[in-house]
């Protein structure tokens, strides 16, 4: 997995618990729930890069 790969997943996790932080302040369920919405997407394209990896090798 790239270095760029990495950072662009982790900024996306993090933006997604931000998100959900501010939801959660808010009392917006809808923004809470995108918030783990994008974190698991993160997540999944994190897990989905370490099988491209293990291919590689």
């Amino acid at each position: 997995m790239s270095t760029v790969d990495k950072a662009k997943n982790k900024t996306d996790k993090l933006a997604g618990q931000a998100k959900e932080k501010f939801g959660e302040a808010a009392g917006d369920r809808g923004k809470r729930d995108e918030g783990r919405t994008d974190q698991i997407k993160s997540d999944l394209k994190d897990a989905g890069e370490k099988v491209k990896d293990a291919f590689k090798h």
